[in-house]
């Protein structure tokens, strides 16, 4: 076994990854050879993880498959609003146990249900709109067996969830980041509600979610910072965080995803010279635990 200076004992980055997937560091670097290699395997399934998502309203105002801030909610490096498969495989592997059950309630698409499911585990996903569930379900027809699809709602998860009367082995989402990316003009999508309300609605999912997880439990959230019109941050992944404590969870872990650098180096010399904002390339991945 190798040593360093002192004696000690080095334990080696293979062993780490054999065992782990991605060493268990709280930097996962989305840039990395490997991690793209893995993307690039997921993405050989066949994802199209946008279809369902073309009509989302940017905060611009547009309606189209173009966000804001591009690479946001610990996504793929492009213009849609694709979650990464390889964050998705390595949150499950450390955080559910082996044919575990999952619950998210802000499903979106499809890559997190596939993932899950293709890797032995059950997936439960809600999504307010038609279209969006329509899609991932003809997605997980053409990518999984018949007798391995992920369960998808259509729903207020507000709503959805009272009915649920089973508990979860882990609880996965990557949320709205308030109104940075508006999904539709339905009434109780919280993407398009003011902050005092999506906060009330946000709280109230985050609570009635971590009802069902058992006791032991963990739970992850992907949030990033979103800035107000006076282009200020509004704080949201320290009122996630605030969320979860009201309601028993336990701060864990925090891992930050570091996204690819393409874009950001575009546009961060521009926004830097007129703003002084820097150009967040990273997001927030909370893991908390339940009592």
């Amino acid at each position: 076994m190798a040593k360093d200076l002192f004696g000690n004992e080095i334990i080696q980055d293979e062993l780490l990854r054999d065992k782990f997937i991605e060493p268990p560091f709280s930097i996962l670097d989305s840039k990395q050879g490997g991690w793209r290699n893995r993307v690039n395997k997921w993405k050989r399934l066949g994802f199209k993880s946008e279809l369902g998502r073309l009509d989302a309203k940017t905060k611009n105002g547009n309606y189209n498959r173009l966000i804001k801030n591009a690479g946001h909610k610990g996504h793929t490096h492009t213009n849609t609003s694709i979650f990464d498969p390889a964050l998705a495989e390595v949150v499950y592997h450390w955080f559910c146990p082996e044919n575990g059950t999952i619950l998210d309630p802000f499903a979106g698409g499809s890559v997190r249900g596939i993932v899950a499911n293709y890797l032995g585990f059950k997936y439960t996903g809600i999504d307010i709109r038609q279209e969006q569930i329509d899609s991932n379900r003809e997605q997980g027809l053409d990518i999984l067996d018949v007798n391995n699809q992920p369960n998808w709602y259509v729903g207020d998860s507000n709503e959805v969830l009272n009915n649920f009367n089973k508990e979860f082995d882990f609880v996965f989402s990557c949320p709205p980041y308030a109104d940075l990316e508006v999904y539709s003009d339905l009434e109780n999508d919280i993407s398009n509600m003011p902050y005092d309300k999506f906060m009330k609605a946000y709280e109230e999912i985050i609570a009635k979610s971590c009802k069902l997880l058992k006791s032991g439990g963990y739970a992850c959230f992907v949030v990033g910072e979103v800035r107000d019109k006076k282009g200020n941050y509004i704080g949201f992944v320290p009122d996630t965080i605030k969320a979860f404590e009201k309601y028993g969870m336990k701060y864990y872990n925090e891992c930050i995803y570091l996204n690819g650098l393409a874009g950001a180096c575009l546009t961060a010399g521009r926004v830097m010279g007129i703003s002084k904002k820097v150009k967040k390339v990273h997001q927030n991945v909370l893991i908390f635990k339940k009592p």
